[in-house]
């Protein structure tokens, strides 16, 4: 699936199964509520932090996805095409970092 395509399905759904889009506001502190979620994930899955006992499986992929929800809602409402505003970020950090990360020593082996 492209992320164009992505757009159009969330779209499809929102209007059918989710009868609206929440608005703008709302969908911003969604997003940041499942950001949360994936943070707290990684913090126990990978950080210092620990699960507590008896807690459910966490299902990291399942919360990306819901930040990836919430963001292309909030894409769609604010009439952004994700695809054209991830091709023109990369090549910005192309050309703004070409020798950058090569020539930091911190990410030298």
């Amino acid at each position: 699936m492209t992320i164009k395509e992505a757009q159009k399905i969330v779209d499809e759904w929102i209007n059918t199964i989710g009868v609206r889009y929440f608005n703008e506001l709302t969908n911003t502190a969604i997003l940041m509520e499942e950001v949360g979620e994936v943070a707290r994930i990684m913090a126990r899955q990978y950080g210092e932090q620990s699960f507590k006992k008896n807690a459910p499986e966490p299902d990291l992929a399942d919360e990306m996805a819901d930040v990836l929800f919430v963001l292309i809602c909030l894409a769609n409402q604010t009439g952004i095409d994700l695809t054209e505003a991830l091709t023109k970020n990369l090549d910005k950090k192309t050309k703004r970092d070409n020798n950058r990360h090569r020539e930091n020593v911190k990410l030298k082996d």
